[in-house]
């Protein structure tokens, strides 16, 4: 397709509500877009295993992902016994930034992202892991390079987070809070517009064609690299201010309305803004 766009988008709270549930009018303009030539790009702060079966219900089984916040981009591939490849998977040593979290808040979890297999985690997580989780003594946390350190606590907040993140300084890594008290620690440098970035650049889109629609911190990077970035109407302010523009709430089905504009729909040419 001419002209053809790359359309990142965010998972959670933004494809899908916060109840995991993809909305019809979404998960039909997806497909519109990706039927009309443009590559839609899942970016998201889950794994792999967790993002694969969000892939299958918008029926996207070519191009790429984003995952882990952009340690970790894959290729998708029908043809490979897993349905994808590993292209690129940036680690860091989550000796430092473990030290420093290591009773930071009573009663938060340390889960280590365990590349294509699961997490291991220092306690019972709170929420949902994809793959297999595993309990396992501190020290084995700090053992091995690692693509993602995730801290979570069941009783704070993300105000309470972020606080805790500044007070404690972490440094030579990057981090982003999410809606609830829920920390997630990357390798420095390393996010989603980063890995997009070099995913542009294997597709070939000028800059200019470039377009992101997230709502929580850890798309800040994206919708800053993004020629148009999107926020969702149910995005923190601190998100829709480095936005372009704000759309609807997920339950609203904002998405749909972004993706709408966008060149192709139905034989429609209209320019994005």
């Amino acid at each position: 397709m001419r002209d053809a766009h790359l359309v990142a988008l965010d998972i959670d709270g933004t494809t899908i509500t916060h109840e995991g549930e993809l909305r019809e009018r979404v998960r039909l303009a997806v497909r519109r877009v990706a039927d009309a030539g443009h590559h839609v790009v899942i970016a998201t702060g889950r794994s792999v295993l967790g993002t694969l079966p969000i892939l299958t219900e918008l029926g996207l089984d070519q191009g790429y992902a984003v995952c882990s916040n952009g340690a970790v981009t894959i290729a998708l591939d029908p043809a490979h016994p897993s349905g994808y490849e590993v292209l690129e998977a940036v680690t860091f040593d989550p000796g430092p930034a473990l030290e420093l979290l290591r009773g930071a808040w009573p009663d938060a979890v340390v889960a280590v992202e365990d590349l294509g297999v699961g997490f291991k985690v220092s306690a019972p997580f709170p929420d949902p892991l994809e793959g297999v989780v595993t309990v396992v003594p501190w020290e084995e946390l700090l053992a091995d390079p690692v693509t993602r350190v995730t801290f979570r606590s069941p009783t704070g907040t993300s105000e309470d987070f972020t606080k805790l993140a500044e007070r404690i300084g972490l440094h030579g890594v990057n981090y982003a809070v999410g809606f609830s008290a829920w920390l997630d620690i990357n390798p420095e440098g390393v996010s989603k517009g980063s890995a997009l970035e070099l995913v542009r650049r294997r597709l070939e889109v000028q800059p200019m064609h470039t377009l992101a629609v997230g709502d929580q911190r850890n798309d800040v990077e994206m919708l800053r690299w993004a020629a148009r970035g999107v926020a969702m109407g149910n995005a923190p302010e601190e998100v829709k201010e480095v936005a372009d523009e704000v759309t609807e709430d997920v339950y609203a089905d904002g998405l749909a309305l972004v993706l709408d504009s966008l060149p192709g729909r139905r034989g429609r040419e209209v320019a994005a803004p």
